[in-house]
């Protein structure tokens, strides 16, 4: 009876496509040298080797956090799909040295805008890898979750996951 009086609410479409935030290789999430993703301890994903040091947004949202040291980034895209993009292993340790931010908190974010730009041969050398995990955090909104068939993939571009929300 409410939506005759007052309109059709806009619907958010459930399904969506998340584009690597990378130039690289596509990692399966169970070969990611680190337990915390590999086991999917922090929802499912997937990771990407890369192959230079720029990350854009995989899908369009709402920054919701960004790390002090720019080595990861927060998006919870307009269906409510929560995504960290986590640049290299055990980069937390190196305090910040070498990533550059280009978003705040707030800020609205279209697929393949530039997120961070990091030094490679610096995270190579001080990181345990440059394996960059992209994880769903909220996982269990989850209703349907398929990766692609993908190798070599470009950032903005390739499509490595298609997925519904409940």
């Amino acid at each position: 009876m409410f939506k005759s009086l007052f309109g059709k609410k806009n619907d958010v479409d459930k399904n969506l496509e998340i584009k690597s935030p990378m130039n690289g290789t596509y990692v399966p999430i169970e070969d990611i040298p680190d337990p915390v993703f590999s086991e999917k301890m922090m929802g499912e994903g997937f990771g990407i080797n890369p192959t230079d040091g720029e990350v854009v947004s995989p899908a369009a949202g709402e920054i919701m956090q960004v790390f002090p040291t720019h080595h990861a980034v927060g998006i919870k895209t307009d269906n409510g799909v929560e995504l960290l993009i986590h640049i290299g292993l055990e980069t937390v340790t190196m305090e910040g040295k070498g990533f550059e931010g280009f978003v705040s908190e707030g800020d609205r974010i279209e697929v393949g805008d530039k997120l961070v730009d990091f030094d490679m041969d610096l995270v190579k050398e001080e990181a345990t890898s440059t394996i960059s995990p992209v994880i769903i955090t909220n996982s269990d909104a989850l209703e349907s979750f398929n990766v692609e068939t993908v190798s070599d993939v470009a950032k903005g571009e390739t499509t490595v996951v298609t997925l519904v929300v409940k």
